[in-house]
């Protein structure tokens, strides 16, 4: 499945610091679409991630799927079957699960303008996060891997680090 077969309206789904954000950020740039990413939606900015109440997240996530051109990370499972119905084009990413905690740990300490980040929020390392990680992942994986088998939609799924590199590799895209 190459990009141009994904359309312009691309969902981008998988496990916390699976590299949605960045994936999109960087299919955003090479297709111009507007990249939206569901976690500043979700939380409010200047914050250490606080949620925004529902109805404002919901109103916020209905009004960024109703544009022609995007491509949008992030799972929020309740609000996934309209923007599935308004996407052109699925990704699942599924890379293992010690890559994602991997990725996590550096990004909080490190990565001061991360792609995706909260604006004015600040990372740290928090348990709850590690635990949903480590744990509730598992449950997540296996719901996506039957979603992914029923969605009619072109997509592709890049389940390790090797196959998203590829993707990138094979669509021109670059971190």
């Amino acid at each position: 499945m190459t990009l141009d077969e994904l359309g312009t309206r691309i969902c981008i789904v998988g496990p916390s610091n699976s590299g949605q954000s960045t994936l999109a950020e960087a299919i955003s740039r090479a297709r111009r679409l507007v990249p939206i990413h569901l976690d500043q939606l979700h939380h409010l900015p200047h914050t250490d991630w606080i949620p925004r109440p529902a109805d404002e997240f919901g109103a916020l996530h209905d009004a960024a799927i109703m544009g022609p051109h995007w491509v949008i990370d992030g799972n929020y499972s309740r609000l996934l079957p309209q923007r599935l119905h308004h996407a052109t084009g699925f990704v699942l990413l599924d890379v293992p699960t010690v890559v994602s905690l991997y990725r996590y740990i550096p990004r909080c300490w490190f990565e001061r303008d991360r792609r995706g980040a909260l604006a004015g929020g600040r990372d740290s390392v928090k348990w709850d996060v590690i635990h949903h990680i480590t744990v509730a992942t598992r449950a997540n994986r296996s719901r996506y891997k039957q979603m992914f088998s029923n969605i009619r939609l072109p997509k592709v799924w890049l389940d390790s680090t090797r196959a998203l590199a590829e993707f990138y590799c094979a669509n021109g895209l670059s971190r």
